[in-house]
């Protein structure tokens, strides 16, 4: 329960940007409290507000920023107006943030140990001759394995669930009240989210801290938040103690969000705001890619063994099947896409490809070949993968151009009929990336994949940087073009959830090798191996499991 004086209490809070057109509101009479030693869930899609209202009470808004109104009161001190100097004795020491991307938050050219003395020297917590010994400590705290090497190690060193625990290391370093985690589990896979949330849910308990987790996973806030407060445009819609919000929400936007959430009983028109008829299934056909006994190793440094990435798998992927590929990061799954779309050589196996063996072909010259348009990519970060000087029409021209020798005049008919199967409108094709939202960058993604026609598409965790409500849009969009224009698709994905709800078959990965394989429900309903068991244990779900509309019947 909270306390009758909250540790963190906002009030009414305004915050506005100038811009070319005058000041926009981005968040508008927010109003929460955090009591002492409780955990509350700010959850909305992407400009909901959400990171907007923890810059605000860090006070690291950027310039054009400023809060326009209202109050934030942390431990009984008015901090909307503090002065900057009570603001940096308060960061680190009173309160932390842990950000979203944790290899951003790091120096890339600074050691980790150090980093964390930085901080605990700052705050005259050590002095340079106690410190090491205590980021030594510190490191051990968050579960790092030989905290003395890693001490030296630097963040491109660490994967990315490593990177995120020094990065909760310095936001605990100097035992803050209150903890800020701005998405703090974003691209990690299912294992690693659970060892990263459950550390910080561990160390915060046992220090008596609150907390404030800002996400976009209702099942991530439903299992770890006390309370939860739901933010649309700026706004706070609706709040209230978490098994209370899911059993009954009362705003229609909770309610979206919601039904946009993959469930265990859920099927993909599910996630829709309005019933639809189910896609078609398309019928099993001949074998289009056949992988045997692929490797991929790496030469190791210090005269060491070569490192397996990949170590003789076996699969096939039918025409108008999904095949769905999941496991933790550092299993195999993007160097065996990458060995598949032939922008990596394996090291021994064969990869044959609609009757092509192109693994002979080798990955510097299979751009040119024949066979690339019919093999097509749909990639993890809609943003990263699209040029930022491109507009949208230029970006899924290009392969027409380079692929098939198409020139503008004569693309552009096609293009506008790409746009419309995706459901991009027209006007938009003149825009550039950063003028469009995640889910419009995703279309012109998948768009640019689809515009020769392939037969097998590889989707590399295609949702895994989409809001629920855009992830369920895409997805039905991809249930629906893969029936339309008849394509395979390879589905790459550490959400075992989305992967349920579109793949026919899937394949569990583990240290370079496939360790399960079988009909999506037959796996993920009784999985065999107990690696697979721990995976789906791994996925934080909301409370109830129950549909929100009646399910329609299949197309014939």
């Amino acid at each position: 329960m909270m306390n009758a004086i909250p540790l963190l209490d906002i009030r009414d809070l305004t915050v506005e940007f100038a811009t070319r057109n005058g000041a926009v509101t981005a968040i508008e009479r927010v109003s929460f409290a955090i009591g002492k030693g409780e955990t509350v869930g700010v959850v909305g899609e992407s400009g909901s507000g959400k990171s907007v209202t923890s810059y605000a009470v860090m006070r690291i808004l950027d310039r054009a920023g400023r809060i326009a109104g209202g109050s934030i009161v942390f431990g009984g001190i008015g901090i909307d107006k503090a002065p900057e100097k009570v603001m940096t004795e308060l960061r680190g020491r009173e309160m932390s943030m842990v950000f979203q991307n944790p290899r951003a938050a790091l120096n890339p050219i600074r050691a980790i140990g150090r980093q964390i003395e930085d901080v605990l020297i700052e705050h005259a917590l050590a002095v340079r001759a106690t410190a090491k010994k205590a980021a030594i400590e510190i490191l051990r705290t968050v579960k790092i394995a030989n905290p003395e090497e890693r001490y030296h190690a630097y963040p491109f060193e660490l994967s990315g669930g490593m990177c995120q625990r020094v990065v909760i290391a310095i936001a605990l370093a100097c035992r803050p009240q209150l903890l800020i985690a701005d998405e703090p589990t974003t691209g990690l896979d299912v294992t690693t989210q659970k060892t990263v949330m459950d550390l910080m849910v561990e160390l915060t308990r046992e220090r008596g801290m609150s907390s404030l987790l800002i996400t976009h996973d209702l099942g991530l806030a439903a299992a770890y938040c006390d309370r939860i407060v739901v933010m649309e445009k700026g706004k706070v819609v609706e709040q209230a103690r978490t098994d209370s919000l899911f059993a009954d929400p009362t705003h229609p936007y909770t309610k979206r969000l919601l039904r946009a959430t993959p469930r265990l009983d859920s099927q993909i028109r599910d996630l829709l705001p309005e019933p639809r008829p189910a896609p078609a299934i398309l019928p099993r056909g001949e074998p289009l890619l056949e992988i045997r006994d692929m490797v991929k190793e790496f030469p190791a440094r210090n005269g060491s063994a070569a490192f397996r990435a990949v170590d003789g798998i076996s699969f096939t992927v039918h025409q108008g099947e999904s095949l769905g590929l999941v496991g933790e990061s550092g299993c195999g799954k993007s160097t065996t896409s990458a060995m598949v779309m032939r922008l990596l050589d394996p090291t021994s196996g064969a990869i044959r490809f609609d009757g092509t063996d192109i693994a002979a072909i080798p990955a510097g010259r299979f751009a040119r070949s024949p066979e690339r348009g019919k093999l097509q990519m749909v990639f993890q970060d809609p943003t990263d993968s699209l040029n930022p000087r491109w507009s949208a029409f230029d970006s899924i021209a290009d392969p027409m151009y380079r692929l098939a020798g198409m020139r503008r005049a004569e693309a552009r008919e096609k293009i506008e009929s790409l746009a419309r199967l995706v459901g991009l409108p027209i006007d938009l094709l003149d825009r550039f990336p950063h003028q469009l939202s995640g889910g419009q960058k995703a279309r012109v993604g998948i768009a640019r994949a689809i515009a020769l026609d392939p037969k097998l598409l590889i989707l590399d965790e295609p949702t895994a940087a989409l809001d629920v409500s855009v992830q369920a849009v895409v997805l039905n969009l991809l249930a629906d073009l893969k029936v339309e224009l008849g394509m395979s698709y390879l589905f790459i994905s550490h959400d075992l959830n989305v992967v349920r709800l579109i793949c026919d078959r899937v394949m569990v990965m583990r240290q370079g090798r496939i360790i399960e394989e079988g009909e999506t429900e037959s796996v993920l309903r009784a999985p065999a191996d107990a690696y697979t068991r721990t995976l789906l244990e791994a996925i934080p779900h909301p409370p109830g499991h129950s549909t929100v509309h009646a399910r329609p019947e299949p197309v014939a």
